[in-house]
């Protein structure tokens, strides 16, 4: 018996002669070079947010208002001879698939804009594939049409190119070619009824510019209030700056209104990623055109409330940019009809921090390589790194919203947990891997979820059963956060235990699916 334990502690002491030599050797310095890397990321990161908050300080404060910058006059009606011969054609495409909860509002909406009826076309893009619904849609248009609107409903016989497909034969169409412009809203949008007489004037007055991009507002729930947090940023912040300092920004593929000329001198709408909108807009910048944004125009639209359709959403979102970030970015470095300001605007900031630095970072620093170096003293993370630094990040990104500050913790923890699906969608769409033009419709509620009596809406909790799907990939991130955090709790000294449980519960609850609404089938 002594012999044997004599003998077990002999190879337990040769075990841990290997494994102290592996990690002097190996894991120290592959940790120390990730925590290089993630710093050099998260420096990117922030002087990106310092110089646009510096910047949407000076817009704001300077008054650098879009009238002020560009010629602005109401369109004149009163002259009886000209009739409305002063107001330009304007198509309307609404491209939809199956909206059968969102289709009355979407094309109610478009048919209510106040713009006169000779000179303005709306085109329903259907390419639903359920006949019920296409019929529902159908007879919706011919309801509007027996009104005395002009209004189109075209239907195709295959779905290529899904929605840039349906955007790119529809502006084909014989009787487009009489329209100077299209404003473009998906099937959840509905657009106030000025909305062509606040944007249309700036194109008509002002020759060099392609497109008019308005804001978003949405419907809200808990979940939606966290998306919001990171649109409000992007919309009061990123699309301000840039159409501010650089007339660039990525077209959000809805509630704009383009330049037909320059849509067809950008090439028209291509499918070659899932985020046809920036695509587009990029082409037609690298063209000369300029964009505008207008914080003031504003189109209510629904966010996803449901986590499946958010997931299938983002990833949409990260792993288009990337992709198309692989594609364009020499055709960029050698345009010559761009500054070289714009074009380092356009690869640096624009593409490679905001689309690609950002959301890698984020999982790989909070969720990975911090919480491991509470295992390995010998790496030290600078605490600038891990509180200063997010801090302030943190808030620069969350002052558009400032009603929703005391959600920020709960924010800082629901995007952490999405981080990994965008890195992982992000990491598809730089290598083109499987899945990377994966196009899954966002799934809309509308009105399913409102009370048929009060008319407000029913949020009803999301009830886990035993046989719901569980997450494993947030299953497992969630156990190696508790068990850092268990580690960090008995032994380490610098109190990461709390951010690493309160992660730890953040993925477990995704894990589970106990995220968004839960909407009855009946």
């Amino acid at each position: 018996m002594e012999a044997f334990q004599v003998a077990s502690g002999g190879v337990v002491m040769q075990l841990e002669f290997v494994w102290n030599h592996i990690r002097e050797a190996l894991v120290v310095p592959i940790l120390k070079v990730a925590v290089f890397l993630c710093l050099g990321m998260l420096l990117m990161d922030f002087v990106e947010k310092v110089f646009m908050g510096i910047a949407i300080c000076f817009v704001k404060l300077c008054g650098r208002k879009p009238e002020k910058r560009y010629k602005w006059e109401t369109i004149k009606d009163d002259d009886v001879e000209l009739g409305n011969s002063n107001y330009p054609m304007v198509l309307v495409q609404i491209p939809m698939y199956n909206e059968r909860e969102v289709y009355q509002l979407s094309i109610g909406a478009a048919c209510g804009l106040s713009w006169p009826s000779d000179r303005i076309i709306i085109q329903v893009l259907d390419d639903s594939t359920d006949p019920t619904i296409k019929e529902l849609v159908q007879v919706e248009c011919r309801k509007w049409e027996s009104k005395g609107v002009n209004i189109k409903y075209e239907v195709r016989d295959n779905r290529n190119g899904y929605k840039a497909g349906a955007l790119r034969e529809g502006i084909k169409h014989s009787y487009v070619t009489q329209c100077d412009y299209v404003a473009i809203f998906d099937a959840d949008f509905q657009p106030q009824p000025d909305f062509l007489s606040q944007t249309i004037p700036f194109l008509l007055n002002n020759s060099e510019i392609g497109l008019v991009q308005a804001r978003w507002t949405f419907d809200e729930c808990l979940m939606t209030r966290m998306q919001q947090m990171s649109l409000d940023y992007h919309f009061k912040v990123e699309q301000e700056v840039g159409s501010s300092t650089y007339a660039f920004f990525g077209f959000n593929g809805t509630a704009g209104v383009w330049r037909i000329s320059a849509l067809n001198e950008a090439g028209g709408w291509k499918d070659r990623t899932t985020v046809e909108d920036m695509d587009l807009a990029v082409r037609a910048s690298l063209k000369g055109w300029k964009f505008l944004y207008l914080s003031s125009v504003q189109v209510k639209n629904e966010l996803p409330s449901t986590l499946k359709a958010y997931r299938y959403q983002q990833h949409r979102w990260s792993c288009g940019p990337a992709n198309l970030f692989r594609k364009v970015a020499m055709e960029i470095f050698t345009n010559k009809k761009v500054s070289l300001w714009k074009k380092f605007h356009v690869v640096y900031s624009f593409f490679f921090v905001a689309k690609i630095v950002v959301h890698i970072n984020t999982f790989m620093f909070y969720c990975i390589v911090l919480p491991i170096t509470v295992m390995v003293p010998e790496v030290i993370v600078p605490k600038w790194s891990c509180v200063y630094f997010p801090c302030i990040i943190t808030l620069l990104k969350a002052v558009g919203t400032p009603r929703s500050f005391y959600l920020l913790i709960f924010w800082v923890l629901f995007e952490n947990t999405m981080s990994l699906h965008r890195t992982k969608a992000t990491i598809i769409g730089l290598l083109e891997a499987n899945r990377v033009n994966e196009w899954v419709v966002t799934e809309k509620l509308g009105d399913a979820l409102k009370d048929k009596v009060g008319g407000n809406k029913v949020h009803k909790k999301h009830r886990f059963s035993i046989g719901d799907r569980i997450h494993m990939t947030e299953l497992f991130v969630g156990f190696y956060l508790l068990y850092c955090g268990c580690y960090d709790f008995m032994y380490g000294k610098n109190y990461f235990f709390i951010f690493l449980f309160m992660q730890a519960i953040a993925f477990f609850i995704l894990a589970f699916g106990y995220v968004g609404i839960f909407v009855p089938n009946t």
